[in-house]
């Protein structure tokens, strides 16, 4: 059986009232891309796209033209990342609806919903929160600004069939990815627990109501997490296998740097992550395997950021053909891919002017192989 590549997709790169508001006018993510720095000898930043095409996902051709290269290259899909944090508030929509709107696109995708709030840097609500761009947090903690930039709040079951509805005009779209006529979904964190499962419930009841068999739910492997009552998990790379398996003694010892206010780069290893990648897949049969192409998160976090070391196309290559092949050989219907695009952390199979088509042809290489 061959297993779909899914590309994880990053809609953040066409302006937004948000973005303006909170991180200055014009902003994106090619701001953090061209803003970084080389934090040591050697340190490929900024990373620049080929013919520096810093593109704007609020227009249509951009999204043709990508989607092209994807499927010259082998790429399957793209899972859009979702920003839905209540009934009443969304943003990053735009790339994804244009997507809807045009059927010419032909190119299955999928949503993977990112459920958490999200924050500035230094905000003290910090559970279960996401610092987006800390190199842009220029506001001051203040009585009236508690850094809360967007609070999640999945509310009461109207607003589940509110956000249901949203969804469905995708779902019912023959482009978005199902299994077994069940529209894939992941959730991204597996916060309130006991409030996502009985919302599980509800969007199965409403997806049969609508003629699908029920939704599949994917959520993230986590090692210190209950992760039951989803339909499938997966990994998501490198965190799963980089800074969330560093061990007991690791995980200590960065907090204590982290309460020390001594918090550094921290750099890891690309071929050591790729076999623990494949350590766990192999002692791991039941999950969706995950993959990443590069890592580096310095464009956005600076200093405190993280840096997978060591990257090239050909190791790249070598790794990937040997998740790609079990995953065929299990017959899993998908591997989720990070990134097509998420130049502020590294992570893009887009090209660029170092390595140009490189990583896209090491794909092509795996899939015609």
């Amino acid at each position: 059986m061959k297993t779909k590549i899914i590309a994880m997709y990053l809609p953040q790169y066409h302006e937004t009232e948000e973005n303006n508001r909170w991180w200055g006018e014009g902003f994106t993510d090619w701001v953090s891309t061209k803003n970084a720095e080389p934090l040591f000898p050697g340190h490929n930043q900024p990373r620049v796209p080929l013919n520096e095409n810093y593109y704007d996902l609020s227009q249509v051709d951009v999204l043709k033209e990508q989607v092209q290269l994807a499927k010259r290259y082998g790429i399957d899909g793209f899972c859009f990342y979702h920003y839905w944090f209540s009934s009443s508030f969304k943003t990053l929509y735009k790339p994804a609806e244009n997507y809807l709107q045009h059927s010419e696109i032909d190119f299955p995708f999928m949503f993977a919903w990112d459920n958490s709030s999200w924050i500035r840097t230094w905000s003290k609500f910090k559970k279960n929160a996401n610092a987006w761009s800390p190199k842009k947090d220029n506001a001051t903690n203040s009585a009236e600004d508690n850094g809360v930039l967007a609070q999640l709040e999945y509310g009461s079951p109207e607003d589940w069939k509110i956000h249901f509805d949203y969804l469905l005009l995708f779902f019912k779209d023959d482009r978005y990815i199902k299994i077994s006529n069940r529209p894939v979904f992941i959730l991204w964190n597996n916060y309130q627990r006991e409030t996502l499962l009985q919302m599980r419930d509800a969007w199965n009841a409403w997806a049969k109501e609508n003629g699908f068999n029920g939704m599949y739910f994917i959520t993230r492997d986590d090692p210190y997490k209950d992760v039951s009552g989803f339909d499938s998990l997966f990994n998501y790379e490198p965190q799963f296998s980089g800074w969330l398996n560093i061990g007991f003694f690791g995980r200590v010892f960065q907090r204590i740097k982290y309460l020390l206010g001594k918090e550094t780069l921290k750099k890891y290893s690309y071929e050591k992550i790729w076999k623990k990648i494949l350590k766990y897949a192999y002692k791991h049969p039941g999950n969706f395997y995950g993959a990443f192409v590069r890592y580096d998160d310095t464009p956005r976090r600076g200093k405190t950021g993280k840096v997978v070391a060591g990257e090239s196309a050909s190791c790249f290559e070598k790794y990937f053909r040997k998740l790609y092949s079990l995953s065929c050989l299990r017959e899993k219907e998908l591997l989720f891919l990070t990134a097509w695009n998420e130049w502020g952390e590294g992570a893009y199979l887009e090209p660029d002017t170092k390595d140009g088509y490189a990583y896209l042809d090491a794909v092509s290489h795996v899939v015609n192989d």
